[in-house]
């Protein structure tokens, strides 16, 4: 179904757009091919759906998964969904909030499963550190999102794109951009770029035993760019400049050097000296 064609079957659905939902949608049969190829979906997968809209993404997951599971929050695109989904037999529908979901909850009645969507740009960030940080099934993420966001999540230390949430992201997951997509391709076109990244997850990823205090020490070190790595953690940990001092030398880290600059390893082992500096 190209442009024209979905355009056509919206309307004659009955369907406006809402803006509320962030509602941007791809009729692209060639880039929908690409982002199930480059998700990994197989006839043995399992994948959910966030963000179905008028199903485009839905139908070409379901015609090489094993079964897809299709979260809309919309009611009105019922009627458009029960056409572009006509004659599959894979793919259930749920008409709710994913971010009311207890993912636990979910998890309980699935298998190890992917996910695969055209994500509502105003649910990216709070959905994927939601799946990174309560999923325990969830094998990746394979999501259209703003390209500025894509650069964050992929970016390298001691970019101007390196933040918070990449080295949050990076506590479970490997990130990579598969693909980067013009606004031109969507109805209706959003203003800004979109690309699609890949996020592969694995509870082994860093060396961590203390989530909490990972996250915190990365809040700490970002907390002020223009700032020192040690005098953000004096100010976060209501340490004494010696103790800070000592614990980034532990971490064989250069004196004066900003928290920009440390890989997600080095935040791994910098939270562990921590841990021994706080005890």
């Amino acid at each position: 179904m190209e442009k024209d064609g979905l355009k056509s079957t919206l309307a004659g659905s009955g369907f406006s757009f809402k803006k509320k939902f962030g509602q941007n949608f791809i009729s692209d049969t060639a880039l929908l091919e690409r982002i199930v190829r480059g998700a990994g979906v197989d006839s043995d997968t399992t994948v959910i759906e966030i963000g179905c809209g008028a199903g485009t993404l839905t139908r070409a997951l379901a015609n090489s998964a094993k079964k897809v599971y299709g979260y809309e929050i919309d009611n009105t695109l019922r009627p458009v969904l029960s056409k572009t989904l006509a004659g599959l037999d894979n793919v259930e529908i749920i008409f709710k909030d994913f971010m009311r979901v207890r993912i636990d909850e979910l998890e309980k009645t699935l298998p190890a499963y992917k996910v695969v969507a055209n994500l509502p740009y105003y649910i990216t960030t709070p959905l994927i550190m939601a799946l990174v940080e309560n999923s325990r099934k969830c094998l990746s993420l394979t999501v259209m999102v703003q390209e500025e966001v894509a650069m964050r999540l992929c970016a390298q230390p001691d970019t101007p794109d390196y933040g918070a949430i990449t080295a949050n992201v990076a506590l479970r997951g490997t990130c990579s951009v598969l693909e980067k997509v013009g606004r031109e391709r969507f109805t209706p076109s959003p203003n800004v770029d979109s690309a699609v990244v890949r996020i592969d997850l694995c509870d082994s990823r860093l060396d961590v035993d203390d989530t909490d205090l990972y996250k915190k020490t990365v809040r700490a070190a970002f907390s002020s760019r223009r700032k020192t790595l040690e005098n953000n953690l004096v100010n976060a940990f209501s340490l004494t400049r010696e103790q800070a001092k000592s614990a980034i030398a532990a971490c064989n880290l250069a004196e004066g050097i900003r928290g920009e600059a440390l890989s997600p390893e080095q935040f791994a082992a910098l939270s562990k000296q921590l841990k021994v500096t706080l005890s």
